[in-house]
């Protein structure tokens, strides 16, 4: 069975840093992409970042509001993701979610409020 449970979220204020956890189990995360996306109250899903399996390696891609100030890694022995976030603002303010193949997690709240 396979299972992702996001966690690190909270409440930060504007300019503040949280790094986002996402650990697999089931599945794993050395032969498969993952990606994060968030959806906001009222707003459609949408993708933040991604990592690209590629052999023992991996690219990145990033939503371009999040480019420069998020960064997306992975912990292949731990069979995890990571989202850490800097800078963040009141626009970042979601439930942020991995996936990874058609599986998807719960999700974790962020909040950017003063």
């Amino acid at each position: 069975q396979v299972q992702l449970a996001e966690s690190g979220g909270g409440l930060v204020q504007p300019g503040g840093s949280l790094r986002l956890s996402c650990a697999a189990s089931g599945i794993s995360f050395r032969s498969n992409g993952m990606a994060w996306y968030r959806q906001a109250p009222g707003k459609e899903r949408e993708f933040v970042a991604e990592f690209i399996s590629i052999g023992m390696f991996g690219s990145t891609n990033y939503a371009d509001s999040v480019k420069g100030r998020f960064t997306v890694s992975r912990d292949i022995a731990k069979n995890t993701m990571y989202l850490q976030m800097n800078s963040l603002n009141p626009e970042d303010t979601a439930i942020y979610l991995c996936c990874t193949s058609v599986y998807w997690g719960q999700g974790t709240q962020v909040t950017v409020s003063p």
